[in-house]
């Protein structure tokens, strides 16, 4: 049976970038969530988000190429050049072939097609930037990766809103195993936070409102949730065959042991209300890792903040473990939710959760709802042994992906 390796992790939202720096913003329970700067917000009912202020891509890009990029393509940049970094990975003419890159992305370049729209209407077709294509599509996050470092494997974009970054590193790992490739760079990322976007989703009455109190506004099981937050960012995994990582005396961070994908078949935009899809999700990870309910350590929820979607995964990892259920914890009532980057992200906190032993908390907790009566690790981060991590992401189409992370032992 093929083994697949982490051997590195990047990430970038919010909190900050690099997983470290982000993995202690989370443990000490801090939120990214502050009002939105970017651009006015008047006339929005959300006006509040999760973002990176002060982003400065010059470390890894010069002005020239930062200019030709999406902010989620300058992102998955940085955050592929920690994880490539860590593993001590070296792409040249004897292995280019054999590593692959599949990065999603939900939306895309978002900004940029707004920002061309409305030059197109302004001055006319002649001006609109030769770059609109590229900086718009989802798949060049992918492509960019691919070029910076030669490699020449594999390399695809899957799109399925919040469950894009899971299903980007299931789908890695199903390649290596097929022995399409030895390595493949694989996570998600979006940035979602423009004025067209932030827009649609307060017209679907999807957002919180809490404009009070911004970093109070993403409180996932809580009675008191009215939405989601939008964040932006996302992360990046280094996955690799077991042997080959043990042959090139790669650091293994953790084994990516599961993973699971189906279909609600239910609603555009809503959970089927008795989890169905997210409970057959979860059960295929277990099945596909050859592990019990009671091996899992921890789960990281999708967790959203959501009505519906709270109590339907609720009741999903009960049908699941049923009186062997982990600790539980929503990591987006600190990042916000990052779109399509939210499971590439929440991966790398499954991955860190295990090296370190340590998991973050549900920050915003403090009137827990009846109907989401499990242990969501509340407020405070908690020191504990994680043997194995169990990742959930379910996306706007009924999309389910969820990934198991094991102890490299």
């Amino acid at each position: 049976m093929t083994r697949i390796a982490v051997t590195g992790i990047g990430a970038v939202c919010a909190l900050g970038v690099g997983s470290d720096t982000i993995y202690d913003e989370l443990l000490a329970g801090a939120s990214g969530v502050r009002p939105i700067t970017a651009f006015d917000t008047t006339g929005y009912s959300t006006r509040f988000a999760a973002m990176l202020e002060d982003w400065d891509p010059s470390p890894w890009l010069d002005p020239k190429e930062a200019r030709r990029m999406a902010r989620f393509q300058q992102f998955a940049i940085a955050a592929a050049d920690e994880a490539v970094s860590q593993a001590e990975l070296v792409i040249d003419e004897s292995n280019a072939d054999r590593v692959g890159v599949i990065v999603g992305s939900g939306i895309g370049g978002l900004a940029t097609m707004e920002e061309q729209c409305a030059v197109l209407a302004d001055r006319g077709p002649s001006r609109v930037s030769p770059f609109l294509v590229p900086m718009m599509i989802v798949d060049l996050a992918a492509g960019h990766i691919s070029i910076r470092y030669g490699a020449r494997g594999i390399n695809y974009a899957p799109v399925s809103a919040c469950a894009t970054g899971n299903h980007a590193i299931g789908e890695a790992g199903e390649a290596i195993k097929r022995g399409d490739a030895d390595v493949i760079i694989a996570g998600g990322f979006d940035c979602g936070v423009t004025p067209l976007g932030l827009a649609g989703f307060c017209a679907a009455r999807a957002l919180s409102t809490r404009n009070d109190d911004p970093p109070g506004a993403s409180r996932p099981f809580d009675a008191g949730r009215d939405g989601f937050v939008m964040g932006e960012g996302g992360g990046v995994l280094v996955l690799e065959r077991w042997e080959h990582a043990e042959e090139r005396g790669a650091t293994i961070l953790a084994e990516l042991a599961g993973y699971g994908a189906t279909a609600d078949a239910y609603h555009m935009t809503a959970p089927a209300p008795d989890g169905n899809g997210a409970r057959r999700a979860m059960q295929a990870a277990l099945r596909r890792a050859g592990m019990a309910p009671s091996d899992i350590s921890y789960i990281n929820a999708h967790g959203t903040s959501t009505p519906l979607g709270d109590a339907a995964e609720t009741g999903a990892i009960k049908a699941v473990f049923e009186d062997t259920v982990p600790p539980v914890s929503s990591t987006k009532s600190m990042t916000g939710h990052l779109l399509g980057g939210a499971g590439a992200l929440e991966a790398v906190v499954c991955v860190q959760a295990i090296r370190r032993g340590a998991v973050p908390p549900t920050i915003n907790l403090t009137d827990p709802d009846p109907e989401c009566d499990l242990d969501y690790v509340p407020n405070v981060a908690r020191t504990m042994p994680v043997s194995a991590a169990l990742s959930n992401s379910f996306g706007f189409g009924g999309h389910n992906a969820c990934l198991i992370f094991r102890h490299p032992r």
